[in-house]
Formats: C-alpha cells, sequence, structure tokens
C-alpha cells in the first residue's frame, strides 16, 4: 500500500524576473510588471507530499514531525522574508520563476527524503496561479 503524506507551509519572498543577458526592453516585453527593478512579493503557499510504502512498525510513511523539520530548515528558513535574486544562492544565475523555484525547492527536500519515496511539491505564487513538481 502506497500512501501520500502531505504538509502545507509557507513562506513570503521577493523576486524580480528579469535576465542579465537580455535588454531593458525584451526584459519588460517578456516579463511585464514582474521585471520591476525594485522587486515584488508574493505570500508563497507550499504543499509537499512524499510517497511510500506504510512502515509496519510505526504505521507512518513519514514521520510529519519529520517531514514538518525539511520543510522549516530547506524552504522557510532560507526563503522566508528574503530577496530570491538576492539572498538565495541558487538564483544568482537561475531567473527565480516559480517554475524555477519549485525545482529548487524540490531538490533541497529530495535530498533529505528516503530514496525510495517519491516526492511532489506543489508551490502557489498566488491563489489561482500554482506549479507542480515531482522531479520527472
Amino acid at each position: 500500500m502506497r500512501v501520500t503524506v502531505s504538509r502545507k507551509a509557507h513562506f513570503n519572498a521577493a523576486h524580480r524576473l528579469y535576465r542579465k543577458d537580455w535588454s531593458e526592453e525584451q526584459n519588460d516585453t517578456v516579463f511585464g510588471k514582474c521585471n520591476n527593478p525594485n522587486f515584488h512579493g508574493h505570500n508563497y503557499e507550499l504543499i509537499v507530499g512524499v510517497t511510500g510504502e506504510i512502515d509496519p512498525q510505526t504505521g507512518y510513511v513519514i514521520d510529519i514531525k519529520v517531514l514538518k523539520d525539511i520543510i522549516a530548515e530547506e524552504v522557510e528558513v532560507p526563503f522566508d522574508h528574503k530577496n530570491l535574486n538576492l539572498d538565495v544562492p541558487e538564483f544568482k544565475d537561475l531567473n527565480p520563476t516559480a517554475e524555477n523555484i519549485v525545482v529548487v525547492i524540490w531538490n533541497r527536500i529530495r535530498r533529505r527524503i528516503d530514496s525510495q519515496m517519491d516526492l511532489e511539491v506543489v508551490l502557489y505564487e498566488t491563489p489561482r496561479n500554482f506549479v507542480t513538481y515531482k522531479g520527472i
């Protein structure tokens, strides 16, 4: 029996969507107001799902407290109230789009989860705009 255990979390962060190698005009055309040189922010919502076999001894797929701590250490502490472009090393040369953010988060969490388990991360940039990454 494979079961998915999920945990919700959130963080607030600023970012700017732009490419250093493009002109301001091209950045404005592609990224619009998200290219604001003074940055803009979001209240991100996150759902992390871990799928695996139920441990017959504990009844858990993963201890939810362990998952909570992983999310805090790998996402909330390094991302919350930060400027993603300036404060998070992964975005030094990577445009912090929702798509890239979810992959970075997935990679940070993946290294902490048993390789026999599947991982899915859903990131809401707004209540209506969200991305999902499963590592595929």
